[in-house]
């Protein structure tokens, strides 16, 4: 039987009603890469999406947890910040290997071979964590089927923003090389995702060390490969009106990506990444509505669209109704305990931790937590005073829409985690 919290929700419930939320903001993180269409270099834009995100990233935990409960739990589980660490520079290696791609072969070529990275994080589960050992055949197929139909649903809306962008460079071997090594990474990046939870670790904890590799990796790729200390991206600096942008989508990014830690927290890699990888049906609402990307399409074109959103459905509605089996349960189990016995972990404590159950006594903030939240705030609010609207076509009536969307899955996302978990 599934695990049922103390208000009735399950962590099977809890962890698709996360994956789906993070689909839904990590789409709208990509609107303000639009930028790049106005001759920013993508190195610039990055570098300054993940110093919005390291800001971001240090506030949330901070005013959901307190810095007191994140270090104590870095603290009790020292083995995994180096994981952490790793798992942000493999996001930022990856990042940028998708820009050599975009380059060398164009996106049609790029886009379906990098985002083939839920297939390569459903092997990696299987193997490394016992995902899916034990699960009954029906459900076995539904992962499997699901993450498949989000895969080729995902390639089918990427090439619906496609209108004669399909020849190859001169450098196709490289591009495709690129592309292939981004999947690569990104599909390894879950693997410190599970170790982390898998030991106990909670969210929170683990993204805030995530994120200082993360931003340590974009800001030596910037300085190694793209003019050092005359990037274009430090002289982006000086535009504090454009950078807002980056740093909201940042931002927004963040939020996403929590969303996402906790369904592969209560998931898995293999059930819970695909759920999030909707995102591309999101980041297409965006493009398609607000800046009107598909207003040229033709019939076929729209005809990708309808039937990968449609794909992209059904192969989500197959992941969120496979329910682990008890068996499948014990297996993961097993997994848990060949990581408290490697180092030296509580596993009824552990256990808990999984479940969400680990700690319930209230929340104790020291005054630099309030510092640091107002500190983060009061750099959005600089930028924002300075902000200018990007030089872009945009629907204002879509934005609304779409931040309407935006609001209500954090509502539900938000109060889902903390009505069972308390966002443990």
């Amino acid at each position: 039987m599934e695990k049922t919290g103390r208000k009735g929700l399950s962590l099977h419930g809890l962890g698709v009603i996360c994956g789906l939320a993070a689909g839904v903001w990590l789409g709208a993180a990509e609107a303000p890469t639009k930028l790049v269409n106005t001759g920013l270099s993508p190195f610039a834009v990055s570098l300054c999406m993940v110093a919005g995100v390291f800001t971001a990233r240090w506030t949330f935990p901070t005013l959901l947890k307190g810095t007191g409960y994140v270090f104590d739990d870095l603290k009790a589980k020292k083995h995994l910040i180096v994981w952490a660490l790793l798992a942000g520079a493999l996001w930022a290696v990856a990042n940028t290997l998708t820009v050599f791609a975009i380059r060398d072969v164009g996106l049609a070529i790029a886009f379906p071979l990098w985002n083939a990275n839920s297939l390569i994080g459903l092997f990696w589960g299987r193997v490394l964590f016992n995902e899916l050992k034990g699960a009954h055949a029906k459900n076995i197929s539904k992962v499997v089927l699901g993450t498949t139909a989000v895969v080729i649903a995902a390639v089918m809306l990427g090439f619906s923003t496609l209108h004669g962008q399909t020849s190859a460079g001169q450098h196709a071997v490289r591009g495709i090389l690129a592309a292939a090594g981004a999947s690569l990474m990104w599909g390894t990046m879950y693997v410190p995702y599970r170790k982390a939870y898998i030991s106990g670790m909670n969210p929170l904890s683990f993204v805030t060390a995530f994120t200082v590799g993360e931003l340590g990796m974009v800001l030596a790729l910037t300085l190694a490969l793209d003019g050092g200390l005359h990037s274009p991206a430090f002289a982006l600096l000086h535009q504090p009106g454009l950078v807002f942008w980056l740093f909201l989508g940042g931002f927004v990014w963040v939020i996403g990506d929590l969303f996402q830690q906790f369904a592969a927290k209560y998931l898995g890699i293999g059930r819970g990444i695909p759920l999030s990888n909707t995102n591309q049906l999101w980041g297409l609402a965006w493009g398609a509505l607000v800046f009107g990307e598909l207003a040229g399409a033709d019939a076929s074109h729209r005809l990708l669209v309808i039937g990968g959103s449609l794909i992209m459905i059904l192969g989500a509605l197959a992941i969120s109704t496979a329910v682990a089996s008890g068996q499948e349960q014990s297996s993961t189990d097993e997994a848990v305990l060949r990581e408290c016995q490697r180092y030296g972990l509580d596993y009824n404590r552990t256990l808990a931790a999984q479940a969400g159950d680990e700690f319930d006594g209230p929340t104790e903030r020291r005054w630099w937590d309030y510092l640091i939240v107002a500190t983060a705030t009061g750099v959005f609010v600089w930028l924002g005073s300075k902000a200018v609207v990007p030089p872009l076509e945009m629907n204002l009536r879509w934005i609304a829409g779409l931040g309407a969307v935006l609001a209500v899955s954090l509502v539900v996302g938000g109060w889902s985690l903390w009505r069972r978990t308390r966002f443990s």
